[in-house]
Order: structure tokens, then sequence, then C-alpha cells
């Protein structure tokens, strides 16, 4: 499906509203534009703003399948404890619906740390910022990077906090997020 191309919606579908993060349901028949679909979402335009849809509702957009849920990295299959590298190559797949870049490459991810828990399991816990504080999707994007963490094997229990020290700027962005955002 082309960008910018105006759809109906199938069905009634759940959705985050951009970038308050209130939950709403778009109805169906309702005229979207879809303008991002990166990381398992979908970013619409709609006569009432910006909302986030989840894969599970990709058939709304009459997209069959959806999107994949977490991309876990084919070494994400193997047993035992989940490794740094499995943790921050699954962080690469969560997206700020308004930005085409991951929040890795954004620079929001501030500490990543795991320690052992029961079952020879892991305990992961994630500090991350957003772009602006008053961003109502930063509880949105900390529960998407919760999932998704919690979604690899060996992976017990997943704490992914939004903290504002150091205050976030472009600096931290990544070479090949400014690359991706055309600020190089």
């Amino acid at each position: 499906m082309e960008y910018g191309t105006t759809i109906e919606l199938k069905r009634d579908c759940e959705a985050v509203q951009i970038p308050s993060g209130e939950r709403a349901v778009l109805a169906k028949g309702t005229q979207v534009q879809i303008t991002q679909t990166l990381g398992g979402t979908y970013t619409v335009y709609t006569p009432h703003g910006l909302f986030r849809i989840a894969a599970k509702d990709a058939d709304a957009l009459g997209i069959e399948g959806g999107a994949p849920a977490a991309a876990a990295s084919e070494a994400s299959e193997t047993s035992g404890p989940v490794t740094e590298e499995q943790v921050w190559e699954v962080l690469k797949t969560c997206y700020d619906p308004e930005i085409p870049v991951n929040i890795v490459d954004l620079g929001l991810v501030y500490d990543l740390h795991i320690e052992p828990a029961d079952g020879g399991r892991s305990k992961v816990a994630v500090k991350m910022t957003l772009t602006a504080p008053g961003c109502g999707m930063g509880p949105v994007i900390a529960r998407d990077a919760q999932e998704k963490i919690l979604s690899l094997p060996g992976v017990a229990e997943a704490d992914v906090e939004v903290v504002w020290d150091p205050p976030w700027h472009q600096s931290m962005i990544s070479a090949e997020g400014r690359r991706i955002l055309g600020l190089e």
C-alpha cells in the first residue's frame, strides 16, 4: 500500500491519538492516509488528526496479516538468558509514530541493564527519554518497548522508565538517524 493513498477503514478499530496518547476508536468507513509503517504499527492521518494503529488491527486498513509484532532476531530464538545485543536489536523496532527513526538511533535510550531472574531467565531495565517532555505518546512508546522486550525468549521481566535527565538534544541522534532525517 502506497503512502498517502486514502483508504476507508474496513471495521471499527482501536487507535492511539498522536501526540496526546489518548485511546480512541476509529469508526468503520473513516477515511485515512497511512503516513508511517515502522516497528509493526501504522500511523494514519484522519480528518480528526494523527493516530497510531497496532499491527493486530491491520485488517481494518485492508492489510492482511499485519506487520510482524516484535522483530526478535534469529539469535533470540536460543534458550537461556537474553543478551544486551538482543535487547538493543528489539529496541530498534520501536518508533515514535511521528519520526521515521527508531528510539535507539534517536538517542532516546539512556541505559539498559540486565540481571539474572529465576529459572535462568533475565530481568531487563531500560531508562529512556522523549524528544519533548510534554509528549503524550511517552507511555505508549515505553509500553511498546516493554512489550517487545518481554517478547524475547529468556526475558522474565521488563521495566521501561521514562526519565528527563539529561534532557534530550538533537546531538544525541546517531549517524544513521541523522542520515534518515537528512541532517547530514
